[in-house]
């Protein structure tokens, strides 16, 4: 049964516990493995491919060969290597996790090669000397690696044969991209992001492009000074350039077909950024053929250059200046007028000037990068040769060997050039942004071809030009026209296969001035000799070159110069450059838009951008991608580096990850940064909740507050209500002891009255009281209280008593017919003017005397 996928650095065990053929003698553990095991006496060893390595493999990922008991050199580790449809794959034996400097994509492999290393010959010791098999493998991405197999297995032949088919497809289908298909990262059109590009640069963000819009061409809007025009939409005019161009409004098309005749490969002028506050506008094409006189002119070709230069806002004669940068030195721009190229003349462009960068061609930066590739891996920490600088040749120094050794490094850094060109790049740029911002000039850029340099010094000065490309949406948008859509010969610059078939020639095996091989470095032939079994070539045959990592090496350095001014990281261009190298998803396959358009990419491929947006989403705001110190409000307008602050470094996160991994840590600052930002937000909003609480809790509190002062209002009431009850209960007392009557009060409120008015008694009634008041303004029921009444009445006439007159008189019950309503009530007949009954009558009249109260006779 398959395991999950494991992360790397998570340690779990592939092979059968059961599985005992693999005994600890023949593991490679630990330094010194190499001398620890014994290479002769090995044989070899069939098996399968562990079913648990499908938790490390990619959708639709499949192993091809493996090769048990290998050597990663480098590190002197010890696993197992599998050659996939889209990886070389190396896990550890130890650890049975991936290790990242031995697991390369197969489309970022460069070139490979088989070496023999024939150890030293110890003393005494016969001519056979033992040998050690070995892989070099060179990479793209600036790491070279060397894995070591056993003798007599034929497992590096297997791996050998397998990297020879894989690495370089005669057709395009057979890559990756094509096997995984779209899954999840499906890729929306890129002609519509295009689209919505030129509106916001034309100002028309209220219009939002559509696939619809494409088809029925409603797509050439225009402002007052440019247009989007649909004349390339079939590629017909020139096949290297995207399906709309933004063009000056005063030019037709059909002066645009005429001037196209005049550029190399039909890349005429067209804008690729316009500022629409000065009117301004950056432009780029291919040379212009002039011819090896240099006399040769367009009319059509000066009137749309000229178009370029509007007049300056606020001034009706004076026209803004054109400056014309040629990327090229000057006299390779003059060598190229004997294959009817060149360069413009001043005199033939209205207020015009022509100026050159003297930026190098492809094959120089190819060479410049093979050797800082070397350089890094000689002086490294984790080199190929599995030695350490600080330990080569014994000693400790720096640089490896002695301390003459640090001058001869550095001077050795200097000589690849690779940092040279890099500021060279950002310089041209940064020329060209100072002359857009300040002068409100407009600027024509172009180089042999218009698709390496040009690309390079337009995207970059319109990243200093326009904050919003210094956002990751952004930035998407800037690669995708200025790269992509503009026709820069990806699958050629990364030696991969295209539709013109340009990328389809055999596979270099190995390369003299890039091989990187142990022999390339004179220090390292001390432990012993080197073979290389394939023939040396020369990359100048073909078109492989590192263009767009310099570009994105050049925009590191800006990040390093402004780390405010940009939302993305240094990791999202490290991901970047690797997802493109690897040529996993189709955006960046094929030379242009138009054979991405015939090859299908956008249907049958994943998408770079939804890949890297789906790993963003899975951190929020706090993934690796995003530059924890961003601060837009900062670098809300151009950005304009002197020329003093272009002096680049080696860029750590890229250069020096595999060679110098501790060294390469410079991330870790924004790591920290980005995990205390989180910390800070979780607290703040731990926080919010908190004073949410606190505000629920305030307001319960209040509410209480209100109950409990409604209840002591409620009480006072009560305590009044009583007391008043207590007052009168005195006042009746006091009234009837004053008639001579006995009363007695109980504990309970009970009450028993006896009257006596005469000696001789008759027979007595008993009369029991027992009243219920009831507070109709608080709405609160007082207690019962029950009063119990015997009364003596005597035996005299008692029509004629002062009493009854008294009761006739005073008494509420009596009727106007001289009737009692309690005819039984024996009712007590008070002489007494102060008797004051009348305080409890009401009480008196709700009540059921004579059901409730009387006794029967």
């Amino acid at each position: 049964m398959d395991l999950p996928r494991t992360r790397v650095g998570r340690s779990t065990s592939l092979r059968d516990p059961s599985d005992t053929r693999f005994t600890d003698s023949d593991k490679i553990e630990g330094a010194g493995s190499w001398e620890a095991l014994e290479w002769t006496k090995i044989e070899p060893v069939s098996r399968s491919v562990p079913q648990g390595l499908q938790g490390f493999l990619l959708e639709a990922e499949r192993v091809i060969v493996e090769g048990y008991g290998v050597v990663l050199v480098n590190t002197d580790e010890a696993g197992t290597l599998f050659v996939t449809n889209f990886r070389l794959l190396f896990l550890s034996d130890g650890s049975r996790n991936i290790i990242a400097l031995g697991t390369i994509p197969l489309a970022t492999i460069e070139k490979f090669n088989k070496i023999v290393m024939k150890l030293p010959a110890a003393p005494r010791q016969t001519d056979r000397s033992p040998s050690r098999r070995l892989l070099q493998v060179i990479g793209k991405d600036m790491r070279i690696i060397v894995f070591g197999f056993r003798p007599r297995t034929k497992q590096r032949r297997a791996v050998y044969d397998a990297l020879l088919r894989c690495t370089k497809p005669l057709r395009i289908w057979d890559l990756y991209a094509f096997a995984s298909g779209p899954s999840r990262f499906t890729n929306s059109d890129p002609k519509v992001r295009l689209l919505d590009e030129y509106f916001r640069l034309l100002g028309l963000s209220s219009y939002h492009a559509s696939t619809r819009m494409i088809e029925d061409g409603s797509f050439t809007l225009s402002n007052e000074l440019w247009r989007i025009s649909s004349l390339n939409s079939s590629y017909t005019m020139c096949p290297t350039y995207p399906f709309a161009l933004l063009i000056p409004r005063s030019v037709s098309d059909e002066e645009l077909l005429q001037a196209s005749t005049f550029r190399g490969r039909c890349r005429l002028p067209v804008i690729t950024w316009c500022n629409r506050d000065t009117g301004a506008v950056l432009a780029r094409s291919a040379q212009p053929l002039v011819g090896i006189m240099m006399n040769m002119r367009s009319n059509a070709d000066e009137k749309l250059v000229a178009a370029l230069c509007t007049q300056i806002f606020g001034s009706r004669e004076q026209r803004r200046k054109l400056y014309i940068a040629d990327a090229r030195p000057r006299k390779n721009a003059l060598a190229n007028g004997a294959m009817g190229g060149g360069s413009e003349s001043s005199s033939n462009y209205f207020q015009s000037e022509i100026v050159f960068f003297g930026i190098d061609n492809i094959h120089a930066m190819r060479e410049s990068l093979v050797r800082l590739r070397d350089y890094l891996d000689t002086h490294g920490s984790a080199s190929s040769d599995g030695m350490s600088s600080f330990l080569r040749h014994g000693g400790w120094t720096w640089g490896g060997g002695n301390l003459s050794s640090m001058s001869a490094s550095v001077s050795t850094l200097g000589d690849s050039g690779w940092l040279i060109h890099v500021q060279s790049v950002l310089a041209g740029s940064a020329w060209i942004a100072a002359r857009v911002a300040l002068e409100s000039a407009s600027v024509l850029v172009h180089c042999s071809d218009g698709w390496d340099r040009t690309t390079q010094l337009v995207s970059l000065a319109s990243l200093l030009l326009d904050p919003y490309y210094r956002t990751i949406k952004g930035f998407q948008a800037l690669v995708e026209k200025d790269w992509l859509a503009f026709g820069h010969p990806f699958a050629d610059r990364a030696g991969m296969p295209s539709l013109s078939g340009s990328g389809s020639m055999p596979f270099e095996l190995s390369r003299q001035s890039s091989t990187g091989s142990f022999s390339s470095s004179p220090s390292r032939q001390a432990s012993g000799s080197f073979t290389s079994q394939a023939p040396a070539t020369s990359h100048t045959q073909n078109n492989y070159s590192p263009i767009f990592l310099q570009w994105v090496d050049c925009v590191s350095q800006l990040l390093r110069l402004y780390p405010l001014a940009f939302e993305f990281s240094s990791g999202f261009l490290v991901d970047l450059l690797d997802s493109i190298l690897s040529c996993r998803f189709g955006n960046f396959l094929c030379n242009s838009e138009k054979e991405r358009q015939q090859a299908g990419i956008s249907d049958s491929c994943g998408c770079l951008w939804a890949y890297m947006a789906d790993m963003r989403a899975l951190n929020g705001g706090y993934h690796v991608h995003y530059n924890p110190f961003y601060e837009p409000s900062k670098h809300n307008g151009p950005l304009l580096p002197p020329a003093a602050a272009l002096a680049p470094t080696v860029w750590p996160q890229f250069h020096l990850r595999w060679a110098c991994p501790m060294e390469s840590q410079a991330g870790e600052l924004e790591a920290q940064c980005r995990n205390m930002s989180k910390r800070f937000t979780e607290l703040q909003k731990a926080k919010e909740e908190t004073d949410a609480r606190v505000k629920e809790t305030t307001a319960t509190m209040e509410s209480l507050a209100a109950e409990l002062q409604n209840e002591k209002v409620i009480s006072t009431s009560a305590k009044e209500l009583a007391s008043r009850a207590s007052r009168e209960s005195a006042a009746i007392k006091r009234a009837l002891q004053s008639l001579g009557c006995k009363v007695h009060f109980s504990g309970d409120g009970d009450c028993t009255v006896g009257i006596e008015s005469n000696p001789t008694e008759i027979p007595q009634k008993s009369v029991y009281f027992s009243s219920k008041e009831e507070s109709a303004g608080t709405g609160v029921s007082n207690e019962k209280s029950e009063l119990s009444v015997s009364v003596t009445v005597l035996a005299d006439d008692v029509s004629n008593n002062p009493i009854n007159r008294f009761c006739e008189s005073l008494c509420p019950l009596h009727t106007r017919e001289g009737g009692c309503r309690w005819p039984d009530a024996a009712c007590a007949q008070f002489g007494s003017q102060f008797v004051g009954l009348k305080a409890n009558f009401d009480a008196f009249d709700r009540l059921s005397i004579y059901d409730r109260y009387f006794q029967p006779e």
